[in-house]
């Protein structure tokens, strides 16, 4: 359900907490005291901090000034003995969100203060989303994004076509849009057209307009895609799908910048910053005389291409939560959370799908979930990957328990002990490797 990282110097505290959480569902880590906290939150990231203020060396008032200034996103609750209200008031006024006094009462009351914080956590997280929604958030850090970041951050500032290539469901249209929005366009239109999705008999009076009587049901004029666009940008998806004849009037209004309504004589400009994409081998297309070589030189003046989610891991489980939140706000549902299993099945999964996939896996699951929070089994997605990928390997001598063990220890001392990396190197979850190093006595 959720990360909690518990500190306190007292073993009896940890550990009345740890249980009373776990009973819940939540995955607790134990730290002896305020360093040790430190040098756990250097490899691991956890949703809530439960600390005492009173500990020897670095106590909780100084952790709780450390987390917030390097975690922001964490919220805090801190433990401070009876008569000591004063101390923990200053605790929250540096950030800390609720504060339980000792000795702990009922577990109920623990668990209690800290369904407060996570939901606080959930809600804050959304208005964030949503106060950022303008801007798309592309990437949460995997590397293999860096080329498409980098490429948007040089691309928008000029007024170059871009084309985007890549599998379908990658984020090509929030790619588009977040190119629109860092341009000296951003005040104007963002229209969006996909050629895949409309009639072709209709197709060309969505781009270019009619005016009146110019076709059967044509009853009035009608300004089209392409001048609703005028002073902003025009993004035309799939563009692979586009009949000839139409990437022929396309070409025109690339090169001239002008074109005229269905059944019209008066030229109309065209002032838009073109930006296309398809998930189609457009060279391919164009050596078995489907489309256009000139368009396509025309519109691949900058081309951009999108890694399929499998490529980009590190993206999956914050990407999950952000859509989430929308899928809950669209069913109608409370906020929710992933467990840990969901969040493993979710890192291990291929994705065929890409981002639309995983969006209809998060419904499923917000819809089959009875409580707030989904696991694995809701979302029913396969969680087997780590298996699959190590069944594939080479092979090689000893029980397969064994070269578990050895490939765990590999990872573990090629990152120096960082169990967040080195999950991430063996393709599962922390929670999993978790497991695993307590299965092995780790």
């Amino acid at each position: 359900m959720a990360r909690v990282l518990v500190v306190d110097d007292e073993e009896g505290v940890r550990e009345f907490v740890a249980e009373s959480l776990s009973r819940d569902g939540h995955e607790v880590t134990e730290a002896r005291d305020g360093a040790h906290a430190l040098r756990i939150m250097e490899a691991d990231a956890f949703d809530v901090l439960v600390t005492d203020l009173k500990m020897p060396g670095i106590d909780g008032m100084e952790l709780v000034r450390r987390v917030r200034a390097s975690a922001p996103e964490t919220e805090i609750v801190v433990l401070t003995a009876h008569g000591t209200v004063e101390t923990a008031v200053e605790a929250m006024k540096l950030g800390a969100r609720d504060y339980l006094g000792k000795p702990l009462g009922s577990p109920a009351e623990l668990r209690l203060v800290v369904a407060r914080a996570l939901e606080h956590r959930s809600l804050a997280l959304g208005r964030e989303r949503e106060k950022s929604s303008s801007v798309p958030k592309l990437s949460y850090g995997d590397p293999a994004m860096t080329p498409v970041l980098d490429a948007v951050a040089k691309v928008a500032r000029t007024a170059a076509s871009v084309i985007l290539l890549g599998e379908s469901g990658t984020g090509k249209s929030l790619v588009a849009r977040a190119i629109h929005e860092a341009s000296p366009r951003a005040s104007g239109p963002f229209v969006a057209v996909n050629c895949a999705a409309l009639p072709a008999n209709l197709i060309e009076s969505e781009l270019f307009g009619h005016e009146k009587g110019s076709f059967t049901g044509a009853h009035a004029q009608r300004r089209g895609r392409i001048e609703l666009a005028e002073g902003g940008t025009f993004f035309l998806d799939e563009i692979g799908e586009l009949a000839p004849d139409l990437q022929a009037k396309l070409l025109r209004v690339l090169e001239e910048k002008s074109f005229e309504r269905v059944g019209g004589t008066r030229t109309m400009r065209a002032d838009v910053r073109w930006i296309a994409a398809t998930h189609r081998d457009l060279k391919s297309a164009i050596s078995a005389g489907k489309f256009r070589e000139d368009l396509y030189h025309r519109l691949a003046v900058f081309p951009v291409h999108l890694p399929a989610l499998r490529e980009r891991r590190k993206d999956l489980v914050p990407l999950a939560e952000m859509l989430l939140v929308e899928v809950c706000g669209e069913i109608g549902r409370a906020p929710m959370t992933l467990s840990a299993d969901a969040r493993d099945a979710i890192t291990m999964h291929e994705w065929p799908g890409n981002i639309r996939e995983l969006r209809n896996a998060l419904e499923r699951g917000a819809i089959v979930a009875s409580g707030s929070v989904i696991d694995a089994a809701a979302l029913a997605i396969e969680s087997g990957a780590f298996e699959q990928r190590r069944a594939s390997a080479p092979p090689t001598t000893g029980t397969l328990e064994s070269m578990e063990l050895e490939a765990i220890k590999r990872a573990l001392a090629e990152h120096q002990g960082n169990r967040k990396k080195a999950a991430a190197a063996l393709g599962i979850g922390v929670r999993t490797l978790y497991e695993k190093l307590k299965r092995y006595g780790l």
